[in-house]
């Protein structure tokens, strides 16, 4: 169920800041049509930072409402509060979504028992598969490869998503884990290595406006057809950078507003517009590559 071009969706928000339900049908629509593999909804790229528990819900209620059960969809769930996430993973337990990506808890920089102990409490207390989620440049904490080997004993929880850029972390993750184990890429620069390194998929901030790219590299390197697959990826390789210039979402929101797939930038504070200086340089590249 969990492999390929997974995107991390955006959350589109009119000029007031409010949740635009009409963009986020559209841009589901667009990954419809693209042959995205599955749909992240309120993840970090989702700004499930500013969202109130009450809109995150909403968010990702509507994504299955207007995929209508035609893409997987893996609702973010993770808090730096372990309660936290287990209520929200409860509310969502009958909502029809296919699993939940829990982020490390943030701030709070807990110790690797401290890790265990939050994933572990999350685990037995749904049936959801759970995707852990390494992206220790905006958490401040990581989650090591024993720590994880540990956390896979658990039934439900299914797979790694590790957007730590670290490919020397997927041998030895690999060696201590099932053969059943999914290991996913969470950062675009490195996810065709990853795949070739034994990853089965990205869950893709690029994806967002070049999913039928991000689709076709992903199958091809799946089947092992990786020369065809770097052809892709060559073309790609300087969006992927420029996506991250300032910091994620702010890119990728005005990107997809450029090429018309939501009709607002709009982000919550402290997210702040795309500098002009980078409008110019991530426009010329969008052009380049006929987004």
């Amino acid at each position: 169920m969990f492999k390929g071009s997974m995107v991390a969706l955006i959350t589109p928000m009119d000029d007031k800041g409010n949740i635009c339900k009409k963009s986020l049908k559209k841009i589901i629509n667009y990954h419809i049509r693209n042959k995205t593999n599955a749909i992240v909804s309120v993840g970090t790229t989702g700004e499930s930072a500013t969202l109130t528990q009450k809109e995150h819900t909403n968010v990702i209620m509507n994504t299955l409402e207007f995929v209508d059960e035609q893409i997987p969809v893996i609702a973010g769930t993770g808090s730096n509060a372990t309660s936290e996430s287990i209520i929200l993973t409860k509310k969502l337990e009958k909502s029809g979504i296919s699993g939940c990506l829990n982020v490390t808890p943030y701030y709070n920089r807990p110790t690797q028992q401290g890790l265990y102990l939050h994933f572990k409490a999350i685990s037995e207390s749904t049936y959801l598969p759970q995707i852990l989620y390494n992206v220790p440049n905006r958490t401040g904490c990581n989650l090591l490869p024993e720590t994880i080997a540990q956390l896979s004993k658990y039934k439900n929880i299914i797979g790694l998503k590790d957007a730590s850029g670290d490919l020397s972390r997927i041998h030895k993750i690999k060696q201590l884990v099932g053969n059943d184990f999914l290991l996913i890429s969470g950062d675009d620069t490195t996810a065709l290595d990853f795949i070739q390194l034994g990853g089965i998929g990205v869950i893709s901030v690029t994806a967002n406006i070049a999913a039928n790219y991000m689709t076709k590299m992903c199958k091809l390197a799946l089947k092992g057809d990786f020369n065809k697959a770097r052809q892709i990826n060559k073309k790609l390789n300087t969006l992927h950078h420029l996506l991250f210039k300032e910091t994620n979402p702010i890119p990728i929101k005005w990107a997809a507003k450029y090429i018309g797939l939501i009709e607002s930038d709009t982000l919550r504070l402290p997210m702040t517009p795309l500098l002009q200086k980078n409008q110019h340089i991530l426009k010329k590249i969008i052009n380049s590559i006929n987004l």
